[in-house]
């Protein structure tokens, strides 16, 4: 009797490890994919060469996009100018990359990307320096917009491609190139982030 009691409280420890494990596994798992959608931890160069943190941006909903000056979704920069406008004061802030990956469309200097966008679509949401979001070189702000969990995953197929960062720094929305920046889809998306 006494070596089936002890028996049974083996049995029952062992298992209660074993759960213990898992859950400790589970948390492990949690935190690696919180950690692979959150983009807190990248700083990037702004158009002068300066580092800016990502969490500086703490507290507001973000949308990220790579932009290009000769592309035919140029005329984007008035979709995206016009939400900035809309919704900055309530929290909202555009990061735009010029990327030149796709067709060679965006040639030019930091100095005449930004004076294009000025002068052209009266752009006043911040502008960053140009980075590759392709290939070998691909920088790891894109990596990880990217490769995460939450939006489809594979490259960025061309300029104009958005995507919707919640207050926490999470990715939360992905959207190809063809939709507006002012589709309505999109526009939910970000009031209902800046709602939370």
């Amino acid at each position: 009797m006494f070596k089936i009691v002890i028996l049974i409280l083996f049995v029952f420890t062992s298992g209660f490890n074993i759960i213990a494990q898992d859950n400790s596994n589970l948390s492990a798992k949690k935190n690696e994919t919180q950690l692979e959608n959150y983009i807190y931890d990248i700083t990037v160069l702004d158009m002068n060469s300066q580092e800016i943190k990502l969490s500086d941006y703490a507290g507001k909903v973000l949308m990220i996009v790579n932009v290009a000056s000769e592309c035919g979704y140029t005329p984007h920069y008035e979709g995206l100018e016009e939400i900035y406008k809309e919704y900055n004061q309530k929290g909202f802030e555009i990061l735009a990359f010029p990327c030149n990956d796709f067709g060679g469309q965006e040639p030019g200097t930091n100095e005449q990307i930004q004076n294009f966008c000025s002068s052209n679509y009266g752009v006043t949401f911040k502008l960053f320096d140009k980075v590759k979001i392709v290939g070998s070189e691909k920088s790891p702000l894109y990596e990880k917009l990217t490769t995460n969990s939450v939006t489809e995953s594979g490259d960025v197929k061309w300029n104009f491609e958005k995507f919707l960062i919640s207050k926490e720094g999470k990715i939360v929305a992905r959207y190809r190139s063809k939709v507006e920046p002012t589709d309505q889809k999109v526009i939910a998306s970000i009031e209902q982030e800046l709602a939370k």
